[in-house]
């Protein structure tokens, strides 16, 4: 019996682990205007399921996990079209935390909405990713995410540390452009796809957002339960490292994507500060992405 237990011990502190990088939560909510057949609201949930499925259970890196420490992120995937039975089109929103140093408290690494969501899935299917093939629009999608959420997450701990995964996710957009599907391309009009959200990544000009990335988390948010003023002005000269990236590219959309994500963090960390400085970071938020000037001026409230 105990040798049977010993073993029992050993598997699961392997299972342990070897657990998968992503703790992933999936929605899928249909409009209230789209009629959902009874037959289609099996065929959805059976695909909300593979998607969990695959997003939580394959291994996206080397690297090992525990439990804890995987990377907690969402999927909302909003249906608003069905053109044919088990054909989706909408919008998802994808989001991603980790945890501060020495708290409970969880600071959102990524968060966007892609308005470009085509899927087709079929009764009983099941989503598998390959490397370097392209299967179908909807294991893209999932694929991109995740290495994009894995990217994030290691930029945000190491200095661009999120490379080999942005890299991955980027040869899913080529690969991806074979199928047609909208969200891929540089040549669509809306610079808001999943081309430019990791091309820009890749770029020499953006390299001051991933700095960002890093010092913003590792030398502010990590800071703050021990050294919190210390913290508040690692994260406002962070900030101004993006100044360069948006006086050449305004509206950029992972710069923005990321400071509209951080507004309410970004009121609760400085609530406490004195007035100028407050003023002080919403006049960079407002100068940064003036488009959302009204979101970041409620810092001062």
């Amino acid at each position: 019996m105990n040798k049977c237990l010993s073993i029992l011990l050993a598997f699961l502190a392997y299972t342990g682990l070897q657990a998968q990088e992503l703790n992933c939560q999936v929605n899928v909510v249909v409009d209230n205007k789209v009629e959902v057949s009874s037959t289609e609201q099996e065929i959805i949930n059976q695909m909300k399921q593979s998607i969990t499925e695959i997003m939580n259970n394959t291994a996206w890196t080397k690297d090992k996990f525990k439990v804890e420490e995987r990377i907690n992120c969402n999927l909302q995937i909003q249906i608003r079209e069905i053109p044919a039975t088990g054909a989706y089109r909408g919008d998802i929103q994808v989001s991603s935390v980790r945890p501060a140093f020495n708290s409970n408290y969880n600071s959102t690494v990524f968060n966007f909405q892609d308005e470009n969501f085509q899927a087709s899935f079929a009764r009983g299917a099941v989503l598998n990713y390959v490397p370097n093939q392209y299967r179908d629009n909807l294991t893209s999608i999932l694929a991109f995410y995740a290495y994009y959420i894995i990217g994030m997450d290691y930029d945000s701990f190491s200095l661009k540390g999120g490379t080999p995964y942005f890299q991955e996710a980027q040869q899913i957009v080529t690969l991806a452009q074979t199928g047609g599907a909208s969200g891929w391309k540089s040549s669509e009009s809306s610079k808001r796809n999943r081309f430019y959200l990791v091309d820009n990544m890749l770029q020499p000009v953006f390299e001051p957002f991933r700095v960002c990335l890093y010092q913003y988390h590792r030398l502010g948010i990590d800071q703050l339960y021990d050294k919190k003023e210390e913290g508040k002005k690692a994260i406002i000269a962070s900030l101004n490292l993006l100044s360069p990236i948006m006086a050449t590219r305004p509206n950029t959309v992972n710069v923005v994507s990321f400071l509209f994500g951080k507004t309410t963090e970004l009121k609760n960390i400085y609530s406490d500060s004195e007035l100028k400085e407050k003023q002080d970071l919403v006049n960079l938020l407002k100068k940064l992405d003036p488009a959302n000037a009204t979101r970041y001026s409620t810092i001062l409230e």
